[in-house]
């Protein structure tokens, strides 16, 4: 499951993987709220709670615009597989959250308003995150399987610190 995702993210040794967690997210906006607690058992359990405001800010914003703006417009009720999953996963020295949608568009950083209540995401998971990318999905959508390319991840990776490094 992890090398669809490693695809378009910087060279990473595989065989330095030191965990990995995913979690299948609903087409609903409470499902930010879900994702923050699934990153943060997640950062806890791999003893990096220092990292979960920064690390929790970005997936917010990933996932608030997976919802917002890669799904239909009118989608149905319920998807027969949630239409967007959050996977985390940690290297010796990086981690990396990725979000999948089923949206083939690229995500584009807006020009916000100053007085605009929205539209910094891109910009905000900029200057946390140490970098981020997108790449088309690799595998298909439950909903599409005879076409090949189908969604897209959004990533975005965290250098880790020596500190951090050695506490696995």
């Amino acid at each position: 499951m992890l090398e669809p995702l490693r695809q378009g993210l910087p060279p990473t040794d595989p065989s330095g993987v030191a965990g990995s967690a995913s979690c299948a997210l609903p087409a609903r906006y409470e499902a930010v709220g879900g994702a923050r607690q699934f990153t943060r058992s997640t950062l806890d359990r791999w003893e990096l709670s220092d990292r979960f405001d920064d690390v929790a800010l970005v997936v917010s914003e990933l996932v608030t615009n997976a919802l917002r703006h890669a799904l239909p417009s009118d989608p149905p009720r319920e998807f027969p597989d949630p239409p967007v999953r959050l996977h985390l996963m940690r290297w010796s020295s990086r981690l990396v959250c990725a979000v999948r949608d089923p949206s083939r568009e690229s995500p584009v950083a807006g020009e916000a308003a100053d007085s605009a209540e929205s539209g910094r995401g891109l910009f905000l998971v900029e200057c946390v995150s140490d970098s981020w990318g997108w790449h088309p999905s690799p595998a298909p959508a439950a909903e599409f399987p005879s076409v090949p390319l189908y969604g897209k991840v959004v990533w975005a990776l965290f250098r880790l610190s020596d500190c951090a490094k050695n506490g696995m």
